[in-house]
């Protein structure tokens, strides 16, 4: 219940709010449904004599687990401070203190996990490996020389029984800032993120504006879990200021304590502005260092390490601070221009996380022939280690997706040589199955190059040089928005324009799909880092989300849902593309109706039919 205007209002569990005597009335005579939505209401506003007294008229509402001093992020009771009765012993709604330790994770149900090998996944991760020429002069050292190694993730059946189960944590802002359609917006998001898990995945949901709540420990997405989760998520309001931080910690906590762990897990973060309790700002120059935002608990090295998927919601969002989130995380960064994309972001992220197929990947490189040597990896965001004496190299991959695809430039040292073949890496990688947890191992076939003793005319690998292409573009995105955040945006301009006129030249050549995407966001980055204007408003968020993209070789939302958008998005998985259809199509009827009514048992002998509860893809099976 909330007070305005002098007079009591009453937020019902499918969100409205009516003025309580108004309500109050109608349910006397017998209306349990809401009136705007029809939704059956399990939870009544009720006045009894006790409380209308203490309360001067307020009322009880549904019992969400929601602190008393957290205003802006529950339905508000405000109880007189003469009134001195014993709230918890008359009134469940008001809760004792959060604990210090979230060991209260829902069981799970070992016997539906298990998973007869054969349904899992079709395949293991295919390795394939372009060198840069396919011959040498023997009397050449070739001091640059450039090898693609890609790897593809293995096929999933789409049965919600052969894939890996996800422990998902949401941490969401409900400040002031996010009121009205925002938080509207965002309530529809969520329920079809709760609508689209399936009952052996498991949902926690934590709340933040000037401090952070967990909503409920991590719970089954079952037909029970489901309605629950639906109930909390519709009871929020906003109000209050942005404390990022603690709505991480929260969301650590959940992670860190859990007793039982499924095989794939993740924290969502959304926030629509700038955290304004945790990261010092300076008027000296000194940057913020956004990274302390992440608790240490969940870092990569740790055995809590969990990814951050983080969302920049509107164009008064703190992108540097989301971006660095999840950069130090291992997670990906996505940028929500308009209000209605928060449930395609969503949807898009959730299709990769309900479709790993590999965990723990890390790719070896190992030097062959006397004299080759290891010079570099182009990794990108994932960790790589070259060997000291140059003889093998490795890269830290982690998850992948299936149909998930990596593609890493490697440079060699290739000496002179007698013979007629130069033998120059074996690639391999091991990876746990995120299903049958089995470790496996793959090793790629040996790269060579011939050694003939005339001069040669090769062509260089198109797989080669499109990959290339696409590191030199990423190396000059970034180079462009450190010219814009030191304010040179003529200079970022100019290096978005040099970069733009060689892959023009090179898809004049070749037409190249991949070139022409990269063509089509530089212009559009070039756009949007103009003025500074234009820059703070959506500029670097949208760079960033590139960068972002691909640095992991992973999607990530950037801005509206235009043509423009699905243009670039060079790295969604059919997992992503089928899951952001199901959004597309679903809104707004269907999310619309399954966020107004969670499921609700009648009333015994009411005669009313009770929803359906099944997931999305359950239904949609």
């Amino acid at each position: 219940m909330r007070t305005g205007h002098g007079q009591a209002l009453f937020t019902a569990e499918c969100s409205h709010k009516f003025h309580f005597h108004c309500i109050t009335s109608n349910v006397r005579h017998g209306n349990h449904i809401c009136p705007i939505c029809r939704a059956d209401w399990k939870e009544l506003p009720f006045q009894g004599p006790q409380l209308a007294d203490a309360t001067h008229g307020r009322a009880r509402v549904s019992p969400v687990n929601w602190p008393q001093d957290d205003g802006h992020m529950a339905v508000i009771r405000r109880l007189s401070n003469s009134y001195s009765g014993n709230l918890l012993e008359q009134f469940p709604v008001f809760r004792t203190p959060e604990a210090d330790i979230f060991n209260d994770d829902e069981q799970i149900d070992i016997q539906s996990e298990t998973v007869e090998e054969s349904n899992a996944v079709t395949g293991s991760v295919e390795i394939k490996t372009y060198a840069e020429v396919q011959a040498i002069q023997q009397s050449v050292t070739q001091k640059v020389f450039s090898i693609l190694i890609h790897l593809k993730a293995p096929k999933s059946l789409e049965s919600v029984s052969s894939r890996a189960p996800l422990d998902l944590v949401t941490v969401l802002d409900v400040s002031g800032s996010m009121k009205g359609a925002k938080l509207a917006l965002l309530k529809k998001a969520m329920g079809f993120v709760i609508q689209t898990l399936g009952p052996n995945d498991r949902l926690s949901v934590i709340v933040f504006s000037s401090a952070a709540r967990r909503l409920f420990p991590l719970r089954q997405m079952n037909v029970n879990g489901r309605m629950q989760a639906m109930q909390a998520v519709n009871s929020l309001v906003d109000g209050g200021g942005t404390n990022i931080s603690d709505g991480l910690k929260k969301g650590a906590k959940v992670i860190e304590h859990r007793r039982l762990k499924n095989p794939v897990c993740s924290i969502i973060l959304l926030s629509d502005g700038q955290d304004t309790y945790s990261v010092p700002t300076f008027d000296d120059g000194v940057q913020t260092n956004h990274s302390m935002l992440v608790p240490p608990s969940i870092l990569p090295g740790t055995g809590n390490h969990v990814q951050i998927h983080t969302f920049g919601f509107g164009a008064d969002h703190d992108s540097a601070a989301m971006h660095a989130i999840a950069e130090t995380s291992s997670g990906t960064f996505s940028f929500i221009d308009a209000e209605g994309s928060i449930q395609n972001g969503f949807a898009q992220c959730i299709g990769g996380l309900l479709s790993v197929v590999v965990k723990e990947m890390r790719l070896g490189v190992e030097c062959v022939d006397e004299g080759v040597v290891l010079t570099s990896i182009k990794s990108g965001g994932y960790a790589s280690e070259v060997a000291v004496d140059g003889r093998n190299g490795s890269v830290d991959i982690g998850d992948l997706y299936a149909d998930e695809e990596r593609g890493f430039l490697i440079t060699l040292h290739v000496p002179a040589a007698q013979g007629q073949q130069t033998v120059l890496i074996k690639p391999s990688c091991t990876y746990q199955d995120a299903v049958t947890t089995e470790s496996i191992q793959v090793h790629g076939s040996e790269v060579s190059v011939e050694r003939p003793a005339y001069s040669v005319d090769c062509k260089m690998s198109p797989e080669v040089e499109r990959e290339w292409h696409r590191v030199q573009a990423m190396e000059d995105m970034s180079a462009a928005r450190a010219a814009a955040d030191g304010g040179d945006f003529s200079q970022a301009v100019s290096i978005l324009e040099g970069r733009t006129r060689i892959l023009e030249s090179q898809a004049a050549q070749s037409s190249d799909s991949q070139c022409l995407a990269l063509i089509t966001e530089l212009r559009e980055m070039q756009e949007r880092v103009e003025s500074r204007r234009r820059y703070d408003e959506s500029g670097r968020a949208f760079m960033l989300a590139g960068l972002s993209s691909h640095s992991w070789q992973r999607a990530t939302a950037r801005g509206d849902s235009t043509e423009l958008n699905t243009q670039i998005h060079t790295y969604q998985t059919p997992s992503m593309v089928d899951m952001l259809h199901r959004s597309q199509t679903l809104v707004p009827a269907v999310v619309e109706m399954l966020n107004r009514s969670p499921t609700v048992a009648p009333s015994r002998g009411s005669g009313r039919s009770v929803r359906s509860t099944k997931s999305f893809s359950e239904r949609l099976a």
